[in-house]
C-alpha cells in the first residue's frame, strides 16, 4: 500500500492507496509544532482505526508547501514505518514542463495537481484549488505548466472582514438562501460565496480567452470546491482528492523509472 501526504498551509490531507484504489483518507490541521512522535502515533492510530496494518504500508510520497513542518513528518515516517519517503521536489520525475520564469517558485502541490489532472482528464486543463489561497493553474495537452493566478482564499478573506471591521462578526462559510441578505451574517455570507463564484467564473473566462485553446476542462479541488462549484458556470468537475491522485501518479512514475 502507498501512503500519500499533502501538507498544506492550513490542512494536511492523507490518503492510503491499494493499487489504484483510495482505501482511506483523513484531513487534519497543519501544525508546525507537532513532534515526530505525535505525527507517528496519529498515523498509526488512523490506520488501525481503518483496519489497515501499518506494516502494509510499503511506500510513502509527500508534497508540501510548509517547509518548517517537514522535518517532524519525515522523521515520523522513518521512525514509525521504517521508510524513507519520496518528496516531490526539484529533480523528481513528474512529466510536467514548468514554463514559469523561475520554476522553483511553483509549489509542489500545484505540480502534483497538474499531474493528477492530466492523468484523469487530459489537457488542456485549468485547475482551481480552493485552499488557504485560491489558485488557478493552466496546463496544456503536452504537459506544459503555463502559469496561473493566486488569490486570497475564502476563509482568510472572511477572517479579514472579522479582524479588520469592528462591527462584523465571525461567520460560518455557507451559502445563504438569498443573495440579498437581510442580516449582517447573511449579507457577509452572500458577499463571500457569490463574490468568489463571480471571481472564479470571470478569471476562468479571461484565462480561456488568453489560452485560446479548444476543449479546456476546468477541474476544482480543495476544501471549498463543492460549495463554490455548486453556483459556478465555469467549473466542469470537482475532484476533492486530485492532489492525492497526483501523488499516486508521481509515485508510479518514479517507482517504475
Amino acid at each position: 500500500m502507498l501512503l500519500a501526504i499533502d501538507v498544506g498551509n492550513t490542512y494536511s490531507v492523507i490518503g492510503v492507496y491499494k493499487s489504484d484504489a483510495l482505501v482511506g483518507n483523513w484531513r487534519i490541521s497543519t501544525t508546525r509544532e507537532r513532534t515526530s512522535d505525535e505525527i507517528g502515533m496519529f498515523l498509526m492510530s488512523v490506520l488501525n482505526h481503518a483496519g489497515i496494518s501499518p506494516g502494509e504500508i510499503k511506500a510513502v510520497i509527500m508534497c508540501s508547501v510548509v517547509p518548517p513542518a517537514m522535518h517532524s513528518i519525515v522523521n515520523a515516517i522513518k521512525k514509525y514505518f521504517n521508510i524513507n519517503p519520496i518528496l516531490v521536489e526539484p529533480g523528481i520525475k513528474t512529466g510536467i514542463n514548468i514554463k514559469y520564469e523561475n520554476p522553483r517558485e511553483v509549489g509542489s502541490d500545484k505540480i502534483v495537481n497538474a499531474v493528477g489532472a492530466l492523468k484523469l482528464y487530459g489537457g488542456p486543463v485549468i485547475i482551481v484549488d480552493f485552499g488557504t489561497a485560491t489558485t488557478f493553474c493552466a496546463v496544456n495537452q503536452k504537459g506544459d505548466y503555463l502559469g496561473g493566478i493566486i488569490c486570497p482564499g475564502i476563509k482568510i478573506s472572511a477572517e479579514a472582514l472579522f479582524d479588520k471591521a469592528s462591527m462584523l462578526p465571525r461567520i460560518e462559510i455557507t451559502k445563504p438562501k438569498h443573495i440579498i441578505g437581510r442580516t449582517t451574517v447573511s449579507s457577509m455570507q452572500s458577499g463571500i460565496i457569490y463574490g468568489f463564484i463571480g471571481q472564479v467564473d470571470h478569471i476562468i473566462r479571461l484565462m480561456k480567452r488568453e489560452l485560446a485553446m479548444k476543449g479546456i476542462k476546468v477541474i476544482a479541488t480543495g476544501g471549498m470546491a463543492n460549495l463554490i462549484a455548486s453556483g459556478s458556470e465555469a467549473i466542469d468537475e470537482v475532484n476533492t482528492f486530485l492532489t492525492l491522485e497526483g501523488l499516486k501518479t508521481v509515485y508510479q512514475m518514479n517507482s517504475n523509472a
